[in-house]
Parts: C-alpha cells; sequence; structure tokens
C-alpha cells in the first residue's frame, strides 16, 4: 500500500503542466495516512468476500425483473385493483419457489461409455493404422458414445499425439498420429 501511494506521487510530480502539491506531513501523519488507507482496504476486501460468498451461495438463482405488460403501464390505480386474492396469490408464489421432484432417468436405457474406454480405443486405432476417419472412430455408436469420442480426440490433440484435417465444411474429418503413437514399421 505504501508502494502504491509513492507510485501516485511519483506520478503526479512526473505530470506536465501540473505544480506538485507540497506535502506536509510528518512522520506520525503520514503512519496514520497509511493505517486509514490500509483499514479502508481491508474493509473492501471484506465487502467483497461478503458477496462473493453470496453470489456463490445463491449462484443457482438467478432472477430478472421484467416490465409491465403494455396495457397496465397507462392503467388508473382503480383499474390496477387486485384480481386475486391475496392469499391464493401467496400460494401460488410458494408453490413456484418450491424445487420439482427430481427426474427419474433409470427407465432410460442405454449404455454409457467412458472417457477412459474411449481413449483406449483411439489409441488402438492410432497405434494399429495410424490414420483413420472420425466416422470409423464411432461406428456403430450412440450419440453419447460420439460426443465422448469427441472429447477424448480433443485431449489427444491437446497432448500432442494427433492432428486432424477435414479439406471442406460437412466432410470427412481424418485423424493421423503425430510422433510415438504411430506403429513403426521395421
Amino acid at each position: 500500500m505504501l508502494i502504491a501511494a509513492l507510485l501516485e506521487l511519483k506520478s503526479r510530480l512526473m505530470l506536465p503542466g501540473q505544480e506538485p502539491e507540497a506535502i506536509e506531513l510528518d512522520a506520525a501523519e503520514a503512519g496514520e495516512e497509511l493505517l486509514a488507507r490500509l483499514l479502508d482496504a481491508q474493509r473492501y476486501g471484506a465487502a467483497a468476500s461478503h458477496f462473493r460468498d453470496r453470489l456463490a451461495a445463491e449462484s443457482s438463482h438467478r432472477f430478472r425483473s421484467a416490465p409491465l405488460p403494455p396495457a397496465l403501464r397507462r392503467a388508473s390505480l382503480v383499474d390496477a385493483r387486485a384480481v386475486y386474492e391475496p392469499a391464493t396469490l401467496a400460494a401460488a408464489i410458494g408453490e413456484l419457489l418450491r424445487a420439482p421432484e427430481p427426474i427419474d432417468t433409470r427407465h432410460i436405457p442405454g449404455e454409457r461409455v467412458s472417457l477412459a474406454e474411449r481413449l483406449a480405443h483411439l489409441r488402438t486405432l492410432l497405434v494399429s493404422s495410424g490414420s483413420f476417419t472420425f466416422d470409423e472412430a464411432v461406428a456403430r455408436g450412440d450419440r453419447a458414445t460420439v460426443a465422448v469420442t469427441l472429447f477424448a480426440l480433443l485431449e489427444l490433440y491437446r497432448q500432442g499425439k494427433l492432428k486432424w484435417t477435414q479439406r471442406e465444411p460437412l466432410g470427412e474429418i481424418r485423424i493421423d498420429a503425430i510422433g510415438g503413437e504411430r506403429r513403426r514399421s521395421g
């Protein structure tokens, strides 16, 4: 904090056209000023931490205000009377705020494919042939298999094990091994 104050003072002295302000602080006053600035910084930090914690605690709930419907924007106070009983409105709002029951997905058939399985499959293809198409990598796979295979390809690309090319939009995607992934012959 002291360094920041000194940098601010130095930058003010370096600006053209401004007269440097006379600083008449003795050591005790300078210490008090520094302490006041440190306490301010601590208060701002505590407030920021409080708001960060509140935002994290309420991260699953976001609200937005909507404008009044056009018909109510020009309504008089007499026309804008309550349509529902307050208890009925409160019950309806209470129902909206209640968390829904979790959805049971046990009845949905489907095999689960893991990232480790798809990585092993892709490494096998790279070692055996050194090159293959995306369609060959996901042959007879469902949508989940295609998605996990794409993620596995991105991971191998990030590791520098493969590259891919696509000569035209929506065309065939060719995957080639880089370096040690290709089987060496001879």
